[in-house]
């Protein structure tokens, strides 16, 4: 995926060895066509998966979360992060710590959104030490439904996230793999 590393190199800060800021391309601004692209792209990964569901968390996910479902042709689920007047008292949910936001919080998905019946993709942002994937992984099971994957668009490898999941055997396809964001630079493998 090389015109995402561009892009990534381009536009993408590096805060620190840890933390790549996407503000510009991903986390807070997103290309519709960039998006849409990614999507098509993971679509295509998990096509044969017979996929039901794709499920994400709220907020950064949700852009290629939804292309993705777009171009399989299922419906999207974002787990929450924030309790509304109107959540459902009877939701699945787990408390995760944020990498990046420094804090613990609580994830939810209505039970009625994902059923034993589902063969669910999880699609996300970035993983780097998987916590908040562990969560919404574990709402997944808990649902009764089964996971067939987790898409990612950038994996930070040298954080330990993805590689404790594959462990798990859960199968991990990420579009770029940053290997690490040593002296401000962004390295990429594969």
């Amino acid at each position: 995926m090389e015109w995402l590393k561009e892009r990534i190199m381009r536009e993408g800060v590096v805060l620190s060895d840890q933390v790549l800021k996407l503000d510009a391309l991903l986390t807070h601004q997103v290309d519709p066509a960039l998006i849409m692209e990614m999507g098509r792209e993971f679509a295509e990964r998990f096509k044969e998966q017979e996929v039901t569901k794709v499920v994400t968390l709220e907020s950064s996910g949700i852009s290629v979360a939804f292309a993705t479902a777009h171009h399989l042709g299922v419906p999207m689920v974002f787990a929450r992060r924030k309790k509304t007047l109107l959540a459902d008292p009877d939701a699945l949910s787990e408390r995760v710590p944020s990498f990046t936001k420094g804090i613990v919080t609580d994830i939810m998905v209505s039970r009625q959104f994902i059923t034993e019946n589902d063969r669910v993709l999880f699609i996300d942002d970035i993983i780097a030490n998987g916590d908040a994937a562990r969560g919404l992984i574990k709402i997944i099971h808990r649902a009764g439904a089964r996971l067939v994957g987790l898409g990612v668009v950038i994996e930070k490898s040298f954080q330990a996230g993805a590689r404790t999941l594959r462990e798990q055997d859960v199968r991990v396809e990420s579009l770029v793999d940053i290997t690490s964001l040593e002296n401000g630079q962004v390295h990429f493998g594969k």
